[in-house]
């Protein structure tokens, strides 16, 4: 082999190493994504108020004993942290990581939850989940609503079971229909609302039920993304994703997707770091 060749192997292997290095850290160098989101509906003593959104955690650790995640966690100041969905994953079940991430972030704000669709793959562990971290002190929204109150002034959130908990009956009632409804029927259009769902792609399900703000997950963020094309494939809404990661409007509902922290059935992202997503609501009183 000619002193040239040996030269060009070793640069592609370099090369090589490079890339590889630089997907391994892109799939565990967890990043926190921060957007403000205005309303003239969000009371004055909630301005300023920081929800961290986690995910999709898939039963990922993120460190020992997920320290890595609670650390940024710690690290956004949360007032409250959302969970929304697939904190399990149906393929590689291990509810044990789930609940102790749930009772170290419980530590730093109140947490809320709702189910992902791999909840849904598996519903006797996920009754077993949800009694564990009820336990725990996390609160459990499953098509149900709670207000938060700051300073005499009050919001409300509301948390969606997955759709694919939903069994259709004979009267023709699609599964959106019956999540359309179940907002209808939570919503306090009194209150600003915050909706917990975890697929981005019932935006319009979202918008007619008038919620002011969603957190969605489920996207992955597109699982690999390009510059400026975005997200290649996220289930649910198949190649080229609309949601696949950020602010979202359609009326006046305003939907956060975060791209998650955790892998399922691909087990590896591409230009696409896991992310904690805060939110800090902002008066426009």
């Amino acid at each position: 082999m000619t002193k040239k060749n040996k030269f060009g192997l070793a640069i592609a292997g370099t090369v090589l190493l490079a890339g590889l290095g630089w997907i391994i850290w892109g799939n565990t160098a967890l990043m926190i994504q921060q957007y403000t989101v205005a309303s003239d509906r969000i009371p004055e003593p909630f301005s300023g108020f920081r929800i961290a959104q986690v995910s999709d955690l898939h039963n990922d650790v993120f460190g020992q004993d997920n320290c890595n995640l609670l650390q940024k966690l710690a690290e956004s100041e949360p007032d409250i942290i959302v969970l929304t969905g697939d904190l399990i994953d149906s393929r590689h079940t291990n509810p044990t990581v789930a609940a102790d991430f749930a009772q170290e972030a419980i530590k730093i704000a109140p947490v809320y939850y709702v189910s992902g669709n791999h909840e849904s793959r598996m519903v006797e562990t996920f009754e077993q989940l949800v009694d564990e971290l009820e336990q725990i002190g996390v609160c459990v929204l499953r098509d149900e609503a709670v207000t938060i109150e700051k300073n005499g002034a009050e919001i409300q959130l509301i948390g969606l079971d997955d759709i694919g908990f939903y069994i259709p009956d004979t009267s023709g009632v699609s599964r959106e229909e019956m999540a359309l409804d179940y907002i209808r029927s939570l919503r306090n259009p009194d209150l600003y609302s915050i909706l917990l769902s975890h697929r981005p792609e019932l935006m319009d399900v979202y918008a007619g039920g008038g919620c002011d703000l969603v957190f969605s997950g489920h996207s992955h963020g597109g699982q690999a993304r390009l510059p400026v094309i975005g997200g290649l494939y996220a289930p649910g809404q198949g190649i080229f994703p609309e949601y696949d990661g950020g602010v979202y409007q359609q009326e006046n509902t305003c939907m956060v997707v975060s791209r998650g922290v955790g892998n399922s059935l691909m087990p590896v992202r591409f230009n696409n770091r896991p992310e904690i997503v805060v939110v800090e609501l902002q008066s426009e009183e």
